[in-house]
């Protein structure tokens, strides 16, 4: 029996969802007590909610979704410059908005407004006929155009602040770009821009932020400080070795020597739990999920679902691929969740929400 990319994508998503909540269940406990109840509750609430949104956005004709881009776009923006004012601060941030006893993240919503509005930019002219022309305008209609609509969400999600989101955005903006085929002179110029500009961009830093870049180039200047949580978040993932301790058997983690377990840092739960062949099967199930949405946009009758597709990809590929890679010590930490995995409403339900779009393109073929 030959499988469908979309039966594929919902199985792998409901399987990752269930070791989500199996490696949440155990981070929210400590020496055998279940001292985080209410965030295990609350998962389980924002999963019921998702999987709703999933089948209803699998049924619904994505070919209707760009008469909704502008308003999406504009309540984007909105919601990011209102969290600025009257956001919630926790750990020195001011990004979420609450109703409640429940939060949203704003800059969750712009990372699907932004791949649906990026996605209708570069599906209304083709970028081959941009690059062909000799026309001066059109380095400002093929980069600069939708450079800017991308700088403006990811400016006010820096204000925040919040580094890591604003280099998601960033990230889906050069590989939409990439991959819409927008002129090499054009990307090269911009990574060239870039990298001129990244000595100033530091000056511009909060302390906690260098701290971190620091810490990732030497993680013993700061044990007790910046450096504690990767430090023991290698030797949660080390110890776990071939299989595992065991399920709610992890030391690092049940005597709260890892902080952050059930957000940032929960693959080094699933690490120390499950060893390196449970941390295998969930990098496999991931690169299966995107390998599957690939798989869709190659069959996808129009350009806007094919692009859509690969905004989505991109976005999933650069979360796992970021949030493990801080996880081992690979890469500075950002505050990027793992989907799926880490706790937390507002990106589970805009990921499934991206997930069922991506199902309607598959039935759309």
């Amino acid at each position: 029996m030959i499988f469908r990319p979309q039966k594929i994508m919902l199985i792998v998503i409901f399987l990752i969802l269930a070791m989500g909540l199996v490696c949440l269940y155990s981070s929210c406990h400590q020496k055998g007590v279940f001292i985080k109840k209410d965030i295990f509750d609350k998962q389980l609430l924002w999963i019921g909610v998702g999987i709703c949104f999933l089948f209803l956005m699998s049924r619904f004709d994505y070919r209707r979704l760009p008469i909704a881009i502008v308003p999406l776009y504009a309540l984007t923006l909105f919601s990011l410059f209102f969290v600025l004012i009257a956001g919630r601060t926790i750990m020195g941030a001011q990004r979420w908005l609450s109703v409640g006893d429940f939060s949203f993240q704003p800059s969750e919503l712009g990372k699907f407004t932004l791949i649906l509005l990026l996605a209708k930019y570069f599906s209304r002219k083709s970028m081959r006929d941009v690059a062909s022309s000799a026309d001066p305008s059109n380095f400002f209609k093929g980069l600069v155009l939708p450079l800017g609509m991308v700088l403006l969400p990811a400016g006010l999600v820096l204000i925040q602040p919040d580094l890591g989101t604003a280099i998601v955005y960033l990230f889906i903006f050069i590989a939409m770009c990439f991959l819409a085929g927008v002129p090499r002179r054009f990307m090269i110029g911009f990574l060239g821009l870039g990298l001129a500009l990244f000595p100033f961009f530091w000056h511009f830093l909060k302390a906690y932020q260098k701290a971190r870049l620091l810490v990732f180039l030497n993680p013993n200047i700061d044990p007790l400080g910046a450096g504690y949580t990767v430090i023991q978040s290698k030797i949660a993932i080390g110890s776990g070795r071939l299989f595992g301790k065991g399920w709610m058997s992890g030391t690092q983690s049940q005597l709260n020597f890892l902080a952050e377990r059930h957000t940032d840092f929960i693959f080094s739960v699933w690490g120390e739990e499950w060893g390196f062949i449970g941390s295998f099967v969930l990098v496999f199930l991931y690169g299966l999920l995107i390998l599957m949405i690939l798989r869709v946009a190659e069959t996808a009758k129009d350009t806007f679902g094919r692009l859509f597709c690969v905004g989505v990809a991109s976005l999933l590929f650069f979360h796992v691929f970021v949030n493990i890679s801080m996880n081992i010590g690979a890469c500075p930490v950002v505050g990027l969740p793992l989907p799926f995995m880490s706790y937390g409403g507002s990106s589970l339900v805009i990921n499934l929400v991206a997930l069922g779009i991506v199902l309607n393109i598959a039935r759309q073929k």
